[in-house]
């Protein structure tokens, strides 16, 4: 985080001037600096989404592993809930992955133009990113100094349930065949969406798998990974009891659903349809690699035992 916070904060004031000054046509000093400057900013913000990305899998991984000195934690999810702020961390290191890759893509498309048009753009969404990075950090020494080894806390089984104390009971009130139903219409929409190249309707329907393909992980798919009805827990996949599948199947869905985001930028920015079509082909391949994993668990279940859970 510190590394984090020095070179991030270096491509921080450097983005104000290239954001501010900056100006393709003129020929001045200034301008050949910016120029220069504008490099080594896109250098240190390309170092920061790679190894982002692969401390997000540590992250995750480390969150399971501390679950060992917390009593009642079984799993990540005692973690994440030993504290108010855990799911918030979560979730803002999951949008600034997704952010910092669009930043990326975004200035993909700028070093292909003769006269960077994009710059501008880009480094003005690295100063609204550089914000919640900052805030993401601040979440994370405070989650982590909050934590009370000493402190009882939920187990997973308490807080995946349809407990009237879990913040996720919500969800186990809605009749599971209602959520299969959607999560697959959406996809049959989705692969629609495909066919016909609608860019907006398959982002559109890109973020309702992404929603549903969580919901329905939690609440019936995750089940059939446990063999057990009553387990409903996001993390535990993703131990060595499991064979780590919940890795290759958060990797495929985001991975998926970031391809599919990346067609309106590309609508946006450019009319490059070589793009659009390499990006709708990595999507398409990625959603459905997690739809055919995921999927395989019940009709695995029910060949080996007759029954569904």
């Amino acid at each position: 985080n510190i590394i984090f916070l020095i070179f991030g904060t270096i491509a921080f004031i450097l983005s104000i001037k290239i954001f501010f000054k900056w100006d393709i046509n003129l020929t001045s000093k200034k301008q050949y600096t910016l120029e220069k400057q504008s490099f080594l900013t896109a250098t240190i913000i390309k170092y920061i989404l790679s190894t982002k990305i692969l401390l997000f899998i540590f992250f995750i991984f480390t969150l399971d592993k501390i679950s060992n000195v917390l009593t009642g934690a079984m799993c990540a999810a005692g973690v994440v809930d030993a504290t108010s702020y855990g799911i918030y961390l979560l979730l803002f290191k999951l949008i600034n992955i997704y952010l910092f890759g669009f930043w990326l893509v975004i200035h993909k498309f700028d070093m292909k133009t003769e006269n960077l048009k994009f710059t501008k753009l880009k480094f003005g969404l690295f100063i609204f990113i550089f914000f919640l990075f900052i805030s993401e950090i601040i979440l994370e020494i405070t989650m982590f100094s909050s934590i009370d080894v000493d402190k009882l806390v939920s187990c997973c089984g308490t807080l995946y349930s349809n407990s009237q104390t879990s913040y996720l009971s919500s969800i186990f009130m809605i009749n599971s065949s209602y959520l299969l139903i959607s999560f697959y219409a959406t996809l049959f929409l989705l692969i629609i969406s495909y066919f016909i190249k609608n860019d907006y309707l398959y982002v559109i329907f890109n973020l309702i798998f992404l929603i549903l393909s969580i919901i329905t992980l939690i609440t019936f798919f995750g089940t059939y990974i446990y063999e057990l009805p009553t387990h409903h827990c996001p993390f535990c996949m993703l131990q060595n009891e499991y064979s780590y599948i919940g890795y290759i199947l958060y990797l495929s869905l985001f991975i998926g659903t970031f391809y599919g985001f990346n067609i309106v930028i590309t609508n946006i920015l450019t009319q490059d349809n070589e793009n659009s079509a390499y990006y709708y082909k990595m999507s398409i391949v990625f959603i459905l690699l997690y739809t055919i994993l995921i999927s395989c668990y019940p009709l695995v279940y029910y060949i080996k035992n007759g029954v569904f859970l």
